[in-house]
């Protein structure tokens, strides 16, 4: 009976916890107003670093260049592809004078290093503005330039927006993979509006070219496979200089992974920078992790030995109905709302799989971007 008690207080705690997390850190998405657009008329430099992205480049990049913008180019960045992407390259360049292409030749040293590559591609950029994207992504409307630089001032240097996944029917990957990005952007939107910047997806990403230099580039972690985006996000984002943009026309869209092991490839790769954060982030991000580890070990342990259940259960009301609300609304303005049905069953799988991930990257490391 007193281990149980014991227990019985520990799953209080918990559930404060998460409902600090999810009520009042969470909500500060729940509760964000988009910024209605100013068009500024900047000047804007798409990056995209591509490396055997023929196809994807052959379907996404007329939608880059058809934006509804008057200053921007587009960088290609043929990071040493093997197959048609620098043709592919080469023939938008020449229906297209604001198209700019780097071809970068294998150095041992920086061999399979995205890193590199994205540096050689910033040098030449003309602008100072600087929008990141995949060459797997696609802008979800003509506007999505104007959105993300109507965020740019004297004082914000640094824009995240949202890449979403492309949904697909009747595949519980394809849930479990949106339901993973919409969590982190939950977290890394939310950790912004307290002032706690720490990570972004370079998917869809924009900040300034003096600001990258000043900060050195990627050298403080060039030996870090990952990382292009969320580290380099995590070094110099301050709660002053960034700009969260949410609007639906700012998002992009990428198509996800199609089988678990190539997913599990990938988180394991992007996880692993986790490593590298702030000590802050690290146990901002852990603390939540833990927390929802232990609310459903201890109220499933609770329940079944029927120790103070009824207080138990009405703990667990709360922390679901708290939950619902705030990452409904924010699910609203990430246009997932189809997620909140699946809600409790994808949460203990993401926890499931995310403890698997941390036991892999214990072990082992990638050694290239792709």
């Amino acid at each position: 009976m007193f281990f149980l008690d014991v227990l019985f207080y520990a799953f209080i705690i918990v559930v404060v916890i998460q409902l600090i997390y999810y009520g009042i850190i969470f909500g500060r998405l729940a509760a964000h107003k988009n910024q209605i657009p100013t068009s500024k008329n900047i000047g804007v430099s798409i990056i995209i670093c591509a490396k055997n992205e023929a196809e994807n480049l052959a379907t996404n990049l007329p939608l880059f260049l058809d934006q509804d913008y008057p200053n921007f180019e587009v960088v290609l960045i043929n990071d040493h592809s093997s197959d048609d992407t620098l043709e592919m390259m080469e023939g938008f360049k020449e229906r297209h004078p604001n198209v700019k292409i780097v071809d970068v030749k294998p150095i041992e040293k920086f061999w399979g290093n995205k890193k590199y590559a994205l540096t050689l591609g910033i040098k030449v950029a003309s602008h100072e503005h600087l929008l990141f994207t995949d060459a797997d992504c696609t802008p979800l409307s003509r506007q999505w330039i104007k959105e993300m630089a109507s965020h740019f001032s004297e004082e914000k240097t640094l824009v995240i927006g949202y890449g979403a996944y492309k949904k697909k029917k009747g595949s519980l990957l394809n849930v479990m993979i949106r339901f993973e990005t919409f969590m982190t952007a939950v977290q890394y939107f939310s950790y912004a509006k307290i002032g706690l910047p720490y990570m972004a997806v370079g998917r869809n990403l924009a900040y300034k070219k003096t600001q990258f230099f000043e900060a050195n580039g990627f050298v403080n972690h060039m030996d870090i496979m990952s990382g292009d985006d969320d580290l380099f996000v995590n070094q110099v984002a301050t709660k002053s200089n960034v700009a969260l943009c949410i609007s639906e026309d700012s998002f992009t869209e990428s198509i996800p992974k199609k089988n678990l092991n190539a997913w599990m490839l990938q988180k394991h790769r992007h996880l692993g920078s986790a490593h590298f954060y702030k000590t802050k982030h690290k146990v901002l991000l852990a603390l939540f992790y833990i927390s929802q580890l232990l609310f459903w070990t201890l109220s499933i342990v609770l329940i079944i030995f029927l120790h103070q259940w009824h207080v138990v259960l009405g703990l667990v009301a709360l922390r679901f109905i708290v939950q619902f609300i705030n990452l409904g609304l924010g699910a609203k303005k990430l246009n997932e709302t189809g997620l909140m049905y699946w809600l409790p069953l994808l949460e203990i799988s993401l926890i499931s799989f995310q403890f698997f991930i941390f036991i892999k990257n214990l072990t082992s490391k990638p050694q290239y971007w792709k």
